[in-house]
């Protein structure tokens, strides 16, 4: 059996130690959401927690881990008999990325429900983390689906499966943690705001702790069962500490006081909802429980806001969660009053979320401080404890970061001019500032056309396993979705022939049909954004940036993957490679500056070989591909070789051959119009875009589809 790494031997990360311990202690908080870069001990801190859960008593052989003392009267293993319980540790159960719906919530056996009238039933994993741990590892990464089952299950504490009328049900109430690197896609607000707690973790960067953390590491891999010895009392301690909060926590008190702090903060904070108000109570009663104390006070409430409330603050996709914590104090002051002494019949006041950290001061007693991150593999040690309250780095700034210098070119605020068919306001040189992204809008939806199968998703047609049902066929694998038309259409004919005598069906595996069901699928949308000089006028600039901006908000809600290349210069760069975080695509744009020819062949033959390993990646999910561009093209030409708008052509048609679908957002404006984005789109067979027609509330027509061509061959 594998040793776990010891919860107080993991260095630092007060704020994820604090909020793991306050669901140890109140499962009822709802949970952690842990957000950090990899290598940080996210999922050593995990594991570790679940180890210092009180054992749990179960009845005897119930496969959904029913308490004896209150047995669910719903159990698919019921009714109980009395005094069968048995004791067994808390378990702690992983959910991985790649798991179905029945793995989730369990399978019911269709074919003895229809032929003998049988609740057959395969618990799930939200029946094995029942009393216990769940936890999901990269949760950005699950499919949406089951995120929605697994929040739901959290939130009503059971988990209902139906399947053609037939329905079970059964209790799961378990701690839920999850972990992820936001630099891999971000959680939709709405689930955001179904867990608890999040906390922020980043590796440390004082040399000391970083150390510590190796020599630690390097001593449990050399000897996992002699580590775990040396601190076995430390573990002990907190197990008891545990146990004592929870027994404690009944008797905390929550003050009409305490009350109006916390509603105060959260109307202050404009969140959305009540759950955030509800949290933040149970949080910082969790709190005073856990610091020894059968009352809440201030410090409770601020410890509990700065860890219930940042993640619901977002108030669009691309905001970075966070609190400002001079606001907060403003709030609460205005609530100042003389604390309540401690009452020394309650023993030692325990420090909590202002004080010490989670496990007491350090010193002989508790030679550690709490748990942080690990550069491996994820397993940190203890160092002396710091502030655990969760620090949230600020991932974004109201400026741009640029790396030109803005020029003083007569043309810097103006449409462009004669100077822009050369490249613009210099040529080949001219850089200008970056410039700021005008308010984003909401657009309308460009899909890819055909019937695809990828990624579950909002933006195109495609066969899921959610969605309207379009037909039947034979089980490929499990039977998940049963197709009861179907099924019995196909049993029917064979009744006399089985023996059939009474009112019940005979029904054999080959007769089940599955649902053949159509939904959306999400797409990779890769964005060419021409930004040379000939594009580089502010107004117009910035607006392009609004248009691009609008649309990743698009394909963040439809969950999709994108990535970004910019032409300028003298050619085409790959600025984010194809990722799902689309926040980091909306910094990349923002802090993108212009200036330069127009390489706009370059770009196009950059985005064809990106398309072309994506392909071999990912060959289910189908691309969009999104020029954004005016149409000129202007680079330097070698004798007798043919123009920029020739290579251009000619590189719009070899993406046109390989079946790419494409939309061209035509960005020239004023008096006089070339024509020259409408020239690129038919290259391209696009459908092309004026910024105007790409508003979701723009009176002018668009078409639904994007234009692709028939029999297309794939990339070399």
């Amino acid at each position: 059996m594998t040793t776990t790494y010891p919860f107080s031997a993991i260095v630092g990360m007060d704020g994820l130690r604090l909020a793991l311990l306050l669901n140890a202690v109140s499962p009822a908080v709802g949970g952690v959401l842990v957000r950090g870069e990899k290598g940080t001990a996210k999922s050593t801190a995990v594991r570790a927690i679940a180890a210092l859960l009180p054992p749990v008593d179960v009845v005897a052989g119930c496969r959904f881990s029913c308490d004896p003392a209150a047995p669910d009267p719903s159990c698919p293993d019921g009714p109980h008999e009395p005094d069968t319980g048995e004791a067994r540790p808390a378990r702690m159960v992983e959910l991985p990325v790649g798991a179905s719906e029945d793995r989730l919530v369990g399978a019911l056996d269709i074919e003895r429900a229809l032929s003998d009238g049988v609740k057959a039933f395969e618990p799930g994993l939200l029946a094995d983390a029942h009393r216990g741990v769940l936890y999901v590892d990269e949760v950005n990464l699950l499919h949406d689906h089951l995120i929605d089952l697994l929040l739901d299950a959290a939130a009503m504490g059971a988990s209902y499966v139906e399947r053609e009328g037939v329905s079970v049900r059964h209790a799961a109430r378990f701690l839920l943690v999850g972990t992820m690197n936001p630099e891999e896609g971000e959680l939709r607000p709405q689930l955001l705001d179904r867990f608890g707690l999040t906390v922020e973790v980043a590796a440390s960067r004082d040399t000391d702790e970083r150390v510590e953390v190796v020599r630690r590491r390097l001593a449990y891999d050399e000897d996992p069962e002699g580590f775990a010895a040396r601190w076995a009392a430390d573990e002990d301690a907190l197990r008891e500490r545990i146990a004592a909060a929870r027994a404690r926590l009944p008797r905390v008190v929550l003050g009409d006081r305490a009350l109006r702090q916390i509603a105060a903060v959260c109307a202050g904070f404009e969140v959305d909802g009540m759950r955030a108000d509800i949290v933040t109570a149970r949080t910082a009663t969790a709190l005073a429980a856990w610091a020894g104390r059968t009352d809440v006070r201030t410090k409770d409430v601020r410890g509990a806001a700065l860890l219930s409330l940042p993640h619901r603050r977002r108030r669009a996709p691309f905001d970075a969660p966070g609190l400002d914590e001079d606001k907060l104090d403003e709030i609460l002051r205005q609530f100042e009053e003389d604390e309540p002494e401690p009452d020394p019949d309650q023993g030692p006041e325990g420090p909590d979320s202002s004080d010490d950290g989670p496990d007491g001061p350090g010193g002989p007693e508790n030679p550690g401080g709490g748990p942080q991150e690990d550069p491996g593999d994820g397993a940190g040690e203890q160092a002396p404890p710091t502030a655990p309250e969760p620090s949230v780095p600020d991932r974004r700034t109201g400026e741009h970061e640029t790396a030109d210098r803005e020029t003083d070119s007569p043309q810097a605020d103006g449409d462009g001019g004669a100077g822009e068919a050369d490249g613009g306001s210099g040529g080949a040189g001219g850089d200008r500032a970056a410039v700021g992204a005008a308010e984003p809008f909401r657009t309308r939806r460009l899909d890819v056309p055909g019937l695809g199968q990828g990624a579950a998703g909002r933006r195109s047609r495609a066969r899921s396993e959610h969605g309207r049902t379009t037909g039947a066929r034979r089980p490929r694998g499990t039977l998940s979705a049963l197709h009861l038309t179907a099924t019995v259409r196909a049993a029917a004919p064979h009744q006399r022939s089985r023996g059939r005598r009474g009112p019940g069906l005979l029904v054999r595996r080959d007769d089940l049909r599955e649902a053949v069901r159509e939904g959306r699928e999400g797409n990779l949308v890769l964005f060419v954004v021409d930004a040379s000089g000939s594009m580089a006028a502010r107004t117009r600039m910035s607006a392009i940036k609004g248009a691009v901006l609008s649309l990743l908000l698009d394909a963040y809600q439809r969950r999709d993957k994108v990535g970004l290349i910019t032409f300028r210069g003298a050619d085409a760069e790959l600025a984010l490679p194809p990722t799902s975080s689309v926040d980091a695509a909306a910094v990349r744009l923002e802090r993108l500056p212009t200036g330069g020819r127009t390489p706009l062949a370059a770009g196009l033959l950059k985005a064809r070989e990106v398309l072309r390993v994506e392909r071999l990646r990912d060959p289910s999910r189908r691309p969009l591909l999104v020029v954004v561009t005016d149409g000129r093209a202007t680079e330097a030409r070698r004798s007798g070789g043919p123009t920029p708008v020739e290579r251009a052509g000619r590189a719009a048609r070899m993406l046109a051959g390989d079946g790419v679908a494409s939309v061209v957002v035509d960005c020239e404006s004023g008096l006089v119009r070339l024509g020259l984005a409408g020239a690129l789109a038919r290259e391209l067979r696009a459908t092309p875009v004026t910024l105007d027609e790409l508003r979701a509330d723009s009176v002018t027509a668009l078409v639904r589809g994007v234009r692709t061509v028939s029999n297309p061959r794939r990339a070399a």
